[in-house]
């Protein structure tokens, strides 16, 4: 089995687990819940930590100390966006606000769409909904990353790119689109592209970037460099437990 597929195994099971160790090797290491709507996904420093409950609950976060930063995304709600302190912990309530945005709203509906997509079908349908999202907010560099998201599983490699421009467009510092911009590259076999897309979505993170990681790990196990790629998944787990 290659090096990678067991690293990301290892990786999922450390997020499943919400990473029950952390609290007795990190110190200062906090549990917290979070409250908003039900059904709401819930993201801490761009990792998915978990949808709520239907009471709106997401419980048992471990979290390291420092500051973090928090994102709240519901079906029919507007997202929101805020930073936990370095003195929180116990319960977190993050109010979200209904919207009649149609762009916001379709969008939520390609995300869904294609975390939930299978088949062409399916990714072709996530595709078509990110395109009125954008027909309606150019602008909206979320729904160009999602979409060059659906693009690269369906091979198209090119689009996906075109979409990466225009998310950059709108928001010229964006490291998830830069890690996905490697992961594109490095699909084309475009070597060396892709591992300076890669380091460019941990610069514009300052360092916290456990996608483009990945990603360099993946470039070097396809060059047989085992050593430098075992190096890069290991900074990627330590970047996943520590959230």
């Amino acid at each position: 089995m290659k090096l990678y597929v067991c690293i990301l195994i290892f990786c999922c099971g450390v997020a499943v687990a919400q990473r029950p160790r952390q609290a007795m090797t990190t110190s200062g290491a906090r549990t917290i819940t979070i409250v908003s709507e039900p059904k709401a996904i819930v993201w801490i420093d761009e990792i998915r930590r978990g949808v709520t409950n239907d009471n709106g609950r997401l419980s048992s976060l471990k979290l390291s100390t420092g500051v973090h930063n928090l994102r709240v995304r519901a079906m029919g709600f507007k997202e929101s966006a805020m930073p936990i302190s370095a003195a929180q912990r116990g319960e977190i309530t993050i109010h979200l606000v209904r919207t009649n945005d149609q762009a916001e709203l379709i969008f939520q509906k390609a995300e869904n769409a294609r975390e939930t997509a299978r088949d062409e079908t399916n990714r072709q349908s996530s595709a078509d909904l990110y395109r009125q999202a954008i027909k309606l907010r150019p602008s909206f560099a979320a729904a160009h990353v999602g979409l060059a998201r659906v693009l690269l599983d369906m091979n198209d490699t090119n689009g996906a790119l075109a979409e990466i421009d225009a998310a950059r467009v709108a928001r010229a510092i964006y490291p998830e689109a830069s890690a996905v911009e490697g992961r594109i590259y490095r699909e084309t076999g475009q070597t060396d592209e892709a591992i300076g897309a890669f380091n460019r979505a941990i610069r514009e993170a300052h360092g916290f970037q456990p996608e483009a990681h990945v990603g360099i790990g993946r470039v070097y196990e396809d060059k047989g460099e085992y050593e430098l790629a075992a190096r890069e998944f290991k900074i990627a787990i330590d970047q996943l437990a520590d959230t």
